[in-house]
């Protein structure tokens, strides 16, 4: 089987599982295929958890997580899960959007197959997600501080008490500066007598 051939059917099985044949027209159900319908707010909708609220999120969690027992999850994995509900409920409300036509049982099967196959792709995506946001928030953090460094710097050295401590200082750092090139000055042009090796031996 040639290379073009492998791929040919990797993007064919990643295909069924993004999608479902219904009354012979297919549906997908992966939200980022219909990313060229969007426009950029609802594409940030889509992509930012936390745009629904938590109210919303928790009265789902049974509806796509079943199995669980939330109040043994851990506060990480339950954020992760909540976040993976919430992209259930957009990506649902999108293909409703795309696909008016589709009977409510219709809509059920789409929920049943994404619940199946598309639970651990959005878990990953939220993960990513938030990681991507805590570098963000730090990297906000530290220019913040930066800049109230520098910012702190410029108006202490914009103080008229600051200009009356600094003269003395600056003054006596160039007199410092003064006596300590004269010196050395002094001392390299009277240079050490140094006597030859013969008048400093025994006799």
């Amino acid at each position: 089987m040639t290379a073009a051939q492998q791929q040919d059917q990797q993007l064919q099985r990643r295909l069924q599982q993004d999608s479902i044949q219904l009354a012979g027209k297919t549906i997908y159900i992966n939200p980022f295929l219909y990313w060229r319908r969007f426009d950029s707010n609802t594409d940030r909708w889509l992509r930012e958890p936390g745009q629904l609220n938590e109210d919303q999120i928790q009265q789902n969690r049974g509806r796509f997580y079943p199995e669980l027992e939330w109040a043994l999850l851990d506060p990480s994995d339950q954020e992760i899960k909540d976040g993976a509900v919430e992209m259930f409920l957009k990506s649902l409300e999108l293909i409703g959007t795309f696909h008016p036509e589709l009977t409510s049982g219709q809509l059920l099967e789409v929920e049943r197959k994404m619940a199946i196959t598309k639970k651990r792709s959005f878990e990953r995506w939220v993960e990513k997600s938030y990681r991507r946001r805590v570098r963000l928030q730090s990297r906000e953090k530290r220019r913040f501080a930066r800049d109230r460094f520098w910012r702190g710097w410029s108006e202490w050295i914009a103080l008229e008490t600051t200009h009356h401590a600094l003269v003395p200082i600056v003054a006596i750092v160039v007199l410092s500066g003064v006596i300590g090139w004269s010196l050395g000055s002094s001392r390299s042009a009277c240079p050490t007598l140094v006597l030859p090796s013969e008048q400093t031996g025994l006799r």
